[in-house]
């Protein structure tokens, strides 16, 4: 009998390279308190938030995905037809059809490799790296480009008081490519779709036709707080778990820029030492859904460039309301 030949495995995967493509146009607190009848002081308490980027009009989610899969590509020293696999976390696309990954593809020359969205918000660039991973230890692909790519300001209503002034505009990209020893470990990731009104739009794209408005974000800020702060932190001690490290191993500890106040709850409740160095891109960038977490990194790498090659806790956590992580060597 004819056996169906088996697929070459490897050993492990890591990231090889991050880039980073960030708004053009930096935008205060002053510019947004008014609609929301708020103040500088007071986004800052409960946010962190000082500025937030956001692009200009004529400038596409997909145009900040290519700039940041260059940056990427080129760090990884790859040219783009050497990309495999291009996976695209986004809910910024401005059609259903075709994918923004698609679209990417052809900008790069890396057609035909296989291209897909994935649509999980802010823990989307945690569900590409799992997915990307995956398929290099398969042996279904060489190197990987993920992105998260975002333009949130063209779901912002300015009148919000629950969301919009946390957004900003940017996409970050990584590519992983085959490693002789792990430098991504075993991902921890989930949904709990029940609590859908947490974080949702106003009303389906349907409901246009019929006159309603343009769909925007809204949430429960209290609510999204005690999820990610208690759910979320049992989530990040699980990846820690399944990379056989504790706290005090990591370089850095680089989360979902949602909220500075999460962020800094999330050390205490993880009991990271003084040693591990804490993403805060949020401070200045805003929150980037899917593209938060590579943002983050990329800023990071920057400012303290001896982490490189150090490990690197990263979850992602958010509408849907789902959730990922592992921890991952930094390139």
């Amino acid at each position: 009998m004819t056996t169906i030949q088996s697929t070459a495995t490897r050993a492990g995967s890591r990231i090889l390279a991050v880039g980073a493509a960030r708004g053009d146009l930096v935008v205060p607190n002053d510019d947004l308190v008014g609609p929301i009848d708020s103040s500088d002081e007071w986004i800052r308490q409960r946010t962190g938030i000082i500025t937030r980027v956001r692009a200009s009009e004529g400038v596409e989610a997909v145009d900040l995905a290519e700039t940041a899969a260059r940056e990427a590509i080129e760090r990884a020293g790859l040219e783009g037809s050497q990309i495999d696999a291009v996976i695209v976390s986004t809910i910024s696309n401005t059609v259903q059809t075709p994918s923004m990954a698609a679209l990417l593809t052809e900008r790069l020359g890396a057609t035909p490799a296989p291209a897909f969205d994935i649509s999980a918000a802010c823990a989307g660039y945690a569900y590409g790296v799992a997915q990307a991973d995956a398929l290099v230890r398969a042996g279904l692909a060489e190197h990987v480009l993920v992105v998260g790519a975002e333009k949130l300001s063209e779901v912002v209503d300015p009148t919000d008081r629950s969301i919009s002034f946390l957004l900003g505009d940017g996409a970050g990209a990584v590519v992983v490519g085959a490693s002789d020893e792990p430098g991504i470990s075993a991902s921890v990731w989930g949904s709990d779709g029940s609590h859908w009104e947490t974080i949702r739009m106003t009303n389906p794209l349907g409901s246009m036709r019929d006159g309603a408005a343009w769909p925007t974000l809204r949430q429960d800020g209290q609510k999204v707080f005690r999820w990610a702060v208690w759910e979320m932190a049992k989530v990040a001690k699980r990846a820690l778990d399944a990379a056989g490290i504790r706290p005090e191993d990591l370089a850095a500890f680089i989360p979902h820029q949602a909220n500075m106040r999460i962020i800094d709850e999330f050390a205490k409740q993880l009991q990271l030492p003084d040693s591990v160095a804490i993403a805060r891109d949020i401070a200045t960038t805003g929150n980037t859904s899917a593209a938060s977490i590579p943002l983050a990194m990329h800023r990071l790498l920057e400012e303290r460039p001896e982490l490189s090659g150090g490990l690197a806790l990263q979850i992602g956590f958010g509408a849907g309301l789902v959730y990922g992580a592992q921890v991952v060597t930094l390139p």
